[in-house]
């Protein structure tokens, strides 16, 4: 491996810039990424991975490899002649005050800020409407690079105590740390080697929280596949917390979580072996050693407790209701025999939540919101009358509150918060964002069009208002279908950029999301995967036919799950688009199950280890098994982070090495790798912000622009 390391750290990207009277061209010469002889044998097929030795994260080859690409790739990218007006830009826009919603624990309301540019939001919290607001947690003092973020609060019952959890690196694995809320002071040692876990508190006395053994070798890509339930006591040390659940063979599940209902009286325990389906416990924490109650013994539905009056519970359920539906029954007898419906299911898809005494039903129309306000007996007070077309978030809080607030947003409409009366149903609008940007300018359109088998996919377009249907336009194409996930619309401060520019920015709603119920999803799982490739091909179809772009400007993006629906597509039909960029993307997906969480995938994906149908259906897709010799692939990003404990970095890297040796003609194949981050969430605001502008001047410079399409607003912004 030493010869590698070598390879590596020598064959480094020699950047020469050929000056024409025209235009800039930026020549590249990738490294050289060593290949050896691994082979694997599925079903008696053999298959060849000479990027194998790319997994090995804790390798200084690995290392090397690293620093060489991102060598090719930065030095590529500071030949970019407007990239430094695009950042410039970007901060200018980036830099306007951003608020959360505010939520009331114990005495204090708290909520989240961002004066601009900080890296990460602050926590700030005050008393009564007439104080002002002091510093709770500053995110930003955790680590001098912003790289360490913020990624839980949760408080105790009265909001006398609380935790937070914080991420170092982007990783998964948590460390949590105990205050005495009303001081803000750290009551006790950090509990360390925490994962996928959220924080319930029991009263005000301990916390349930999940995690699994800390694995050998290395935990960024080591399998982790046993999760277990504790229970910490307040005053104690982390090695007597209790184990609640998950500790013998007969209890090994991949996910475990426990809730405690507002009121402290029920343990709610879910079960699952893949991110879709659960199993449902119960205990009575008010009875002295009670047992736990099985209220679903499979996994065939995903059902979860929402609320509580006494003994009857209410239940979210996609059972005999692929749209979702809420049912009742008593906790004596919770079996689903029993089950009665409350919030029938509807031809559209509910997402509940509960707040002030009553249940708010959202649904989605098409990927819109709708808001429904009930009581506790069923019946229907009022639809919710939103500010607009677009994404409302928020309506929930505590029994007792009065008021609370929710958000709403779209494409063309920065987040704007709104406070709502629960009796009333009047809201007025609390804050809204002062941000160099006019939505009136801009459009969203919301079309269908048809795939590959006939199926209609909704998708919104939007761009400026008065746009030329020339084919000209710089477009991105975002998706992701997979995972039950729903892409509705919301601002971005790097797609107003975008658009400001004169870009179009398309969002199909794919197959495998979750914005038409259980059987839209279900259509774009296992052997049906295929159907999210071609929902997007036909979306890129689409938009090149109704003359809104056309190949030499069209951008295909996606990230993680999204990652992999890009490589899909650019593999499949290179043909298609002028650039390609792939985001943490889940690219060998005959090995995506072997490492970390990656089997718990397995409900939308299947593995390479089911069947042989199996096998050959995910080989003929899997991005990294695809790529052939001699092909003009689009001019290609990909992007990482080599701390991605969620998608191993691996599946990246062996993607671009692959493009690399494969790709004909002069169109860049590129990998930019960020060093000590994950897989995106907690990232720092500078981070994201250099991210954003290197995609957008990389898809521009690649689409043939010399300068930035609008000068104009650059001229503007100088002036």
């Amino acid at each position: 491996m030493k010869k590698l390391a070598s390879l590596a750290a020598t064959t480094l990207l020699l950047v020469s810039c050929e000056t024409t009277p025209k235009k800039e061209k930026i020549t590249v010469k990738y490294p050289t990424t060593a290949k050896v002889d691994s082979v694997d044998t599925y079903f008696g097929v053999a298959i060849k991975d000479p990027y194998r030795w790319l997994e090995d994260d804790k390798s200084s080859e690995t290392e090397n490899w690293v620093k060489a690409q991102n060598k090719v790739t930065y030095g590529y990218l500071e030949h970019i002649p407007f990239r430094s007006d695009l950042k410039k830009r970007l901060e200018k826009l980036w830099n306007y005050e951003k608020l959360g919603s505010p939520f009331k624990e114990g005495e204090y309301t708290y909520f989240y800020k961002n004066d601009g540019l900080q890296n990460q939001y602050v926590v700030y919290r005050k008393k009564g409407e007439d104080t002002d607001a002091e510093v709770f947690l500053d995110p930003n003092t955790f680590s001098k690079d912003g790289t360490t973020s913020l990624a839980g609060l949760d408080f105790s019952k009265d909001g006398s105590k609380a935790t937070y959890s914080i991420s170092e690196g982007g990783s998964d694995w948590r460390k949590v740390i105990i205050l005495d809320a009303a001081k803000n002071e750290v009551i006790e040692d950090t509990l360390v080697d925490i994962k996928f876990s959220g924080i319930s508190w029991k009263e005000n006395d301990g916390f349930y929280y999940s995690s699994y053994d800390k694995p050998k070798g290395s935990e960024l890509s080591a399998k982790t596949d046993q999760h277990k339930l504790y229970y910490h006591k307040l005053g104690t040390p982390q090695k007597e917390d209790i184990l609640i659940y998950g500790g013998t063979p007969d209890q090994k599940h991949r996910y475990i979580s426990g809730s405690v209902t507002e009121d402290g009286q029920y343990l709610f325990v879910y079960l699952s072996t893949s991110t879709s389906g659960n199993k449902l416990l119960m205990k009575d924490l008010s009875k002295v050693d009670a047992e736990f109650v099985t209220i679903l013994d499979h996994t065939d539905t995903d059902s979860y407790v929402i609320e509580n009056k006494g003994s009857k519970l209410y239940i979210m359920t996609n059972k005999d209701a692929p749209n979702q539906k809420i049912v009742t029954v008593d906790a004596t007898n919770p079996g689903a025999e029993n089950w009665v419906d409350f919030i029938p299911e509807t031809e559209n898809v509910l997402s509940p939540n509960t707040g002030g005494g009553y249940f708010f039903a959202e649904y989605m129309v098409d990927a819109i919101s709708k808001v429904f306000q009930y009581d506790y007996d069923g019946k229907l007070i009022r639809e919710v009358k939103l500010p607009g077309v677009g994404s409302a978030g928020g309506f929930g809080g505590k029994k007792e509150d009065k008021e609370f607030y929710f958000s709403f947003t779209n494409y063309n409409t920065p987040g704007s918060l709104y406070k709502y009366n629960v009796e009333t149903g009047d809201y007025t609008q609390y804050w809204k964002p002062n941000i160099d940007f006019n939505p009136s300018d801009y459009e969203s359109k919301q079309v269908f069009y048809t795939s590959k088998d006939g199926t209609k996919i909704p998708m919104i377009i939007t761009h400026k208002k008065g746009l030329e249907l020339n084919g000209k336009n710089p477009t991105i194409l975002y998706g992701y279908g997979g995972f039950n996930v729903s892409l509705t619309p919301s601002f971005s401060i790097s797609n107003a950029v975008w658009m400001e520019q004169g870009g179009v920015y398309a969002v199909p709603n794919l197959r495998g999301g979750g914005e038409y119920g259980k059987k839209w999803h279900d259509a774009g799982t296992k052997l049906q995967k295929q159907n999210v490739f071609d929902d997007f091909i036909a979306a890129a179809e689409y938009l090149t036919k109704k003359k809104y772009t056309s190949k030499e400007y069209l951008a295909i993006k996606g990230g993680s799950n999204g990652g992999l629906l890009v490589g899909a597509v650019m593999t499949q039909r290179p043909d298609l688009m002028k650039v390609a960029m792939p985001a943490v993307g889940v690219l060998d997906m005959l090995r995506y199950h072997t490492f970390t969480s990656g089997a718990g995938w397995a409900y939308d994906y299947g593995t390479s280890e089911d069947s042989k149908e199996m096998f050959e259906y995910i080989k003929g897709y899997s991005p990294v098994h695809n790529v052939k010799a001699g092909t003009a692939y689009p001019a290609t990003i990909v992007t990482t982070g080599d701390h991605d404990d969620r998608v191993v970095p691996a599946h990246s890297f062996k993607f671009a090495a692959a493009l690399q040796e494969a790709q004909e003609g002069d169109n860049p194949t590129l990998i930019r790798i960020d060093v000590n981050a994950g897989h995106g969430a907690g990232k720092s605001t500078e981070a994201i912000i250099n991210e954003q502008v290197d995609l957008q001047a990389f898809t521009l410079f690649n689409m043939g622009f010399e300068t930035l399409p609008n000068q104009a607003v650059l001229k503007e912004f100088k002036e």
